[in-house]
């Protein structure tokens, strides 16, 4: 008798092989071997999966998709795209349902935040245009009625008194009011500043260069629960650290980025984890975050490889599912990838 051990490593082999043995069997024939099946389940470890159900309909997606942000509190997630005659704001459900568009006051956006309470909900969007809506800041109310404008709309410029921008690229905006601006994304300025919520500088670090505390396209801006805030240093390949207080330079992460530099971040709900999009790679990185008190460095712990240029551009995550939504500038869509419920303990509260 021959015998043979076999390293099955998924369902389909195994199936194909059962309905073999029964037509066989059927045939009444003998079986010239004997196989006795050793069945290794090594599936690759993911911590994440597409969600391919989300949106219901993609056809609302009829531009280049730059941003995204979720509004936990209300299940809403908004997408920001860029084209000629369409829709510049589409409103969905974190089920993926589509409620509404809007397109007031939009010329080219590039970042957007959800910056909801429950007596207010509020949507940002950083507009780099060179129209009359242009180089500004915007707040809107989720259904697109302008409440506030920051900077000089139609003019870019380096100003403090009245402050100016030159293609913001996004922003965070605190519980409390205060916001954060990286401002620079191939214009003029390389600068992060810090507002409070009456729109005064608290603090700000704006020169061009590579040391400490200085810019090379600043893309991207995050803060966590333990005061530090966190910006994607594109151009020069690096996640540089700051104290929120007090503008201190705490650090920088460069180690994970020699291929690509970040273009997004942002934190998981439990703060444990910090997601990292490489737009020219399309991947998505999972890091660890550090203790208090420590930036120490970079230690990617997963990665999410998407499709070939599909140019993941900025991304957000929901406080209340953990899901990561994907703004992506290449594939003209957003997709949604949420924690397997196997992992889910290790990142969601």
């Amino acid at each position: 008798m021959t015998r043979f051990w076999v390293c099955v490593a998924g369902a389909g082999f195994f199936l194909a092989f059962l309905v073999f043995h029964s037509r066989f069997c059927a045939s009444r024939l003998p079986l010239p071997l004997h196989f006795a099946f050793k069945i290794s389940w090594r599936p690759e470890e993911a911590l994440y999966r597409l969600d391919v159900d989300w949106p219901k309909y993609s056809e609302y997606f009829t531009g280049a998709t730059f941003c995204v942000a979720v509004d936990s509190l209300n299940g809403l997630v908004y997408v920001a795209q860029r084209g000629d005659n369409i829709p510049k704001v589409l409103v969905f459900t974190e089920d993926g349902y589509f409620l509404r568009a809007w397109n007031y006051t939009v010329d080219t956006p590039h970042g957007i935040f959800a910056a909801s309470t429950p007596h207010e909900q509020s949507v940002w969007i950083t507009d780099v245009g060179s129209g009359l809506y242009g180089h500004t800041i915007k707040k809107y109310n989720s259904f697109g009625d302008l409440v506030q404008v920051l900077g000089t709309p139609g003019k870019k410029g380096t100003g403090l008194n009245p402050l100016q921008f030159d293609n913001p690229a996004e922003l965070y905006v605190e519980d409390t009011g205060d916001i954060y601006i990286v401002d620079g994304d191939g214009g003029l300025n390389n600068r992060l500043i810090k507002l409070s919520q009456d729109f005064m500088i608290l603090w700000l670090h704006g020169e061009n260069g590579t040391g400490p505390a200085k810019f090379s396209i600043p893309h991207s801006v995050t803060v966590d629960s333990d005061g530090r805030v966190w910006v994607a240093d594109r151009g020069n390949k690096r996640i540089q650290v700051f104290d929120k207080d007090t503008g201190e330079w705490l650090g920088a992460w460069n180690n994970c980025f020699s291929e690509e530099g970040p273009s997004a971040v942002r934190f998981t709900p439990d703060g444990k984890h910090l997601i990292v999009a490489q737009l020219n790679l399309s991947r998505l990185l999972l890091v660890a975050a550090p203790p208090v008190g420590s930036v120490g460095n970079c230690s990617v712990i997963s990665t999410i490889q998407l499709a070939d240029q599909v140019s993941p551009h900025l991304l957000d995550v929901s406080g209340k599912t953990g899901a990561i939504y994907v703004a992506e500038i290449g594939a003209e869509q957003v997709q949604k990838y949420v924690p397997v419920n196997s992992c889910f303990s290790s990142f969601g509260s």
